[in-house]
């Protein structure tokens, strides 16, 4: 009798675990630009905690109120930050692509996630278990330093983010956070639903598709139901009217510092 043909999900599984192994080996970290940032010595001593893992679409990797049992290490895709209010209201406050990592709660030594992490965009992560992101900073006061600085920089992105929320308008909201997802997609088309734009900005449907609108009649996007192709990057820049750059540049000066420690240090 023919066996029955695996699962897609399965087979992703197995694949996911050969790739993890291999990357282990190989001591490659050049997906996810904070761990490419850590000098050799560190990325040793990380590396045996990290797995390599699929991000789903919906998935959920951190609950407001519930133990993180993982950080995770983005490399590809996009996780964002939910504000979830006790009526259950819900606002993104920050993105985390393969610039950081999502389980920032770990660093600063918190117990327990104060956001949901909502993946948006199907990609791939190395997770290191809670304890052994502990075990790592007790071990390694650069690495330590390195996590804070990008907690301070992800804080810097929420301050920007409380700021457009509550003082840009809807369009330019809008077009700050197409560039941010463009910046961590790294690809012109962005798969997004209106419903997920309404999460993004905290406004109803009928606003997004005004906003949508405006900036296409402006020829700096196209969209679908589905999906938003860029085709402006410049024109949205500057339709986002100063809410957007100030985070990223304060990423590129902050974890600089970090960059340069990891290439002076001794192989």
């Amino acid at each position: 009798m023919k066996a029955p043909t695996q699962s897609l999900q399965t087979r992703l599984r197995e694949s996911v675990e050969i790739e993890s192994a291999s990357l282990v080996s190989r001591n490659s970290h050049a997906g996810n630009r904070l761990l490419a940032v850590l000098s050799p010595a560190d990325r040793e001593l990380v590396r045996p905690h990290l797995e390599l893992v699929p991000l789903e679409v919906r998935q959920i990797l951190e609950r407001p109120g519930e133990p993180i049992s993982h950080a995770h290490f983005v490399e590809s895709g996009l996780v964002s930050m939910i504000g979830v209010s006790k009526a259950d209201q819900r606002i993104e406050v920050g993105m985390v692509g393969y610039e950081g990592v999502a389980g920032v709660g770990v660093v600063l030594g918190a117990d327990r996630s104060t956001n949901e992490a909502l993946v948006q965009s199907s990609g791939t992560a190395l997770r290191i278990s809670t304890l052994a992101m502990r075990e790592v900073m007790a071990a390694s006061p650069t690495v330590t330093d390195t996590l804070l600085r990008y907690v301070h920089v992800f804080l810097v992105q929420a301050n920007h983010t409380a700021v457009a929320a509550g003082c840009g308008k809807i369009h330019e909201r809008l077009a700050r956070g197409l560039l941010m997802w463009h910046d961590r997609v790294r690809d012109d088309q962005l798969s997004v639903t209106h419903d997920f734009l309404a999460l993004l900005l905290g406004v109803q449907r009928p606003g997004v598709t005004v906003a949508l609108h405006e900036l296409e009649g402006k020829g700096l996007i196209r969209s679908t139901r589905n999906m938003v192709r860029i085709l402006d990057r410049n024109g949205l820049h500057r339709a986002a009217n100063g809410y957007y750059g100030s985070a990223e540049a304060a990423y590129d000066q902050i974890i600089r510092g970090a960059m340069v420690r990891a290439r002076s240090s001794p192989m």
